[in-house]
């Protein structure tokens, strides 16, 4: 067999096994620059923030009605808003060039995963400096993520696993790769992707024989896909595997159900033919994985399979 597939029993799967990983993010910012006010007018919760590539321009942060000092403190504290600080102000930042200034930011809702920030609404007030316009500014913030595509060839047939997953946003069931957040700044992020994959089907897979698809794009990407810039910071790391495994193995998935429960996940895995699959589902990460797995065995990226 090739890769070392493993297939672990649902019993295994249970949150304990997965501990979210946590550190403390360095601060782009000085603390000194910030200075927490309250508007006495309407009690509105403020903050100033300066930025190395905007000084003289100090950015006001502002919480939203309804939006409490614990999430306010929560919001400008979290590794999303700080690593979006961190974007704008990199070489392919707007602020980059000086034609952009960021004049204050509002934060609108928070929602959080534990102790830390997991998702974080806000609206930022970009001003273009030739015309004094805005530009279009708001931001859902959820972070970096991971999705597999794993290949499995069984009885001169290759198949694709996908996980068929309910979500609340678009009202539906969808198919899916595996796929999962990124739980800190550590970077680990073939190992999530590998920690999604025991999670939500049961495989487990050599970390040797896992392909980083997404880094075969070109370095000025950032070695990242984005799905949906125009409202959304997510990142996704594309990973692929590919494995043997007898026909038993490929029963033993069709239909078994997985996920963590504790966390609100109910999963149910589906095997589909590879050849069928960018017709299946309207899941973007399917889509994009197939792209680049095609595109880089068309070029001769992809190393040689593992015996």
């Amino acid at each position: 067999m090739r890769g070392q597939l493993q297939l672990l029993p649902v019993s295994k799967l249970c949150a304990s096994n997965f501990p979210f990983l946590r550190s403390s993010p360095s601060r782009i910012f000085s603390p000194k620059t910030r200075k927490l006010t309250i508007m006495a007018s309407s009690f509105q919760l403020s903050d100033t923030i300066t930025l190395p590539s905007q000084l003289g321009q100090p950015i006001t942060v502002v919480a939203a009605p309804g939006v409490s000092n614990s999430d306010f403190r929560n919001a400008i504290d979290s590794l999303l808003f700080k690593q979006w600080l961190k974007n704008i102000q990199t070489e392919t930042g707007f602020l980059a060039s000086g034609s952009m200034s960021l004049k204050e930011v509002l934060i609108q809702g928070v929602d959080m995963f534990g102790s830390r920030v997991g998702f974080l609404k806000f609206k930022a007030d970009v001003i273009d400096k030739e015309t004094g316009k805005k530009v279009p500014g708001i931001v859902f913030a959820r972070g970096p993520a991971v999705a597999v595509l794993i290949l499995l060839d069984s009885d001169g047939e290759t198949y694709a696993v996908l996980t068929e997953q309910v979500r609340v946003p678009i009202g539906k069931l969808i198919l899916e790769l595996p796929a999962g957040m990124l739980d800190d700044d550590k970077g680990d992020i073939a190992g999530t992707a590998i920690r999604e994959v025991e999670e939500e089907t049961g495989l487990h897979l050599n970390l040797d024989d896992v392909i980083d698809l997404t880094a075969f794009l070109d370095p000025s990407t950032g070695c990242r896909v984005f799905p949906s810039p125009g409202g959304c910071d997510e990142d996704l790391g594309l990973f692929l595997y590919r494995g043997s495994v007898d026909k038993e193995i490929i029963t033993q998935l069709q239909g078994k159900e997985t996920g963590l429960r504790d966390h609100g996940e109910f999963i149910k895995v589906h095997v589909v033919p590879y050849k069928n699959l960018w017709r299946m589902t309207a899941d973007a990460k399917v889509l994009m994985a197939v792209a680049l797995y095609e595109m880089a065995k068309r070029d001769g990226l992809l190393p040689p399979l593992r015996d």
